[in-house]
């Protein structure tokens, strides 16, 4: 009997788990414990953060907003062609609603590849010419965020940056180096009201400055 397995034999008579005893695929690799348990999921980590197609967000949108491949494509394609491809994407409903100042409020689930889907909420106040309310569903391309902690932050609008396409009001929202671009079906003239800011918080904030 060679020194290895007189020591694996000594292991299992002991009382040693039964991956140690003599045969086990174990005991044949030298009496090694086995690996612990992946307890979180594995993400990439130290590379570029990877993006979204054109097509995989033209059918997201389309599915999602309820509208045609056409609609979303068209609206889609002008914010490739400005912005390049998304590192990330919220899906989402919100309720607005307004008198000159309006409100704004909102939550939805955050997607980034290789990652949990991730809840977030989103409020704040607007200014505008319109008035009313109106409930619609949103989903915004998240531009240049690599880690999703980031959105938790306050996202002034851009002026001048409303337009429609395709019958979807598309806008720009920019805090530092992250550039969100809201779609939303529907919205008509509550598409004027969003100048102001949309903070995004982990949880439901009722006061939104």
């Amino acid at each position: 009997m060679d020194r290895r397995t007189l020591i694996v034999s000594g292991l299992a008579a002991a009382g040693a788990p039964g991956v140690l005893a003599p045969g086990s695929a174990w005991a044949q690799r030298g009496a090694e414990a086995p690996p612990p348990p992946n307890s979180s999921p594995s993400y990439a980590s130290g590379g570029p953060t990877e993006t979204y197609s054109q097509d995989e967000i033209v059918r997201s949108v389309s599915d999602f907003l309820g509208v045609t491949a056409e609609a979303a494509g068209a609206a889609v394609e002008r914010l490739f062609a400005s912005n390049g491809r998304p590192t990330a994407y919220i899906a989402g409903e919100e309720g607005s609603g307004s008198f000159v100042l309006g409100l704004r409020y909102g939550r939805g689930l955050m997607y980034m590849k290789d990652r949990q889907a991730q809840e977030v909420f989103w409020q704040g106040p607007s200014i505008g010419w319109d008035w009313g309310g109106n409930a619609s569903r949103v989903f915004t391309l998240c531009y240049n965020l690599h880690v999703p902690e980031m959105i938790y932050q306050r996202f002034p609008g851009v002026e001048g940056s409303a337009y429609l396409v395709g019958g979807l009001g598309v806008n720009y929202q920019r805090a530092e180096e992250i550039t969100l671009a809201p779609i939303r079906a529907g919205v008509g003239l509550r598409l004027g009201a969003n100048v102001g800011y949309l903070a995004y918080t982990r949880k439901r904030n009722i006061i939104p400055f």
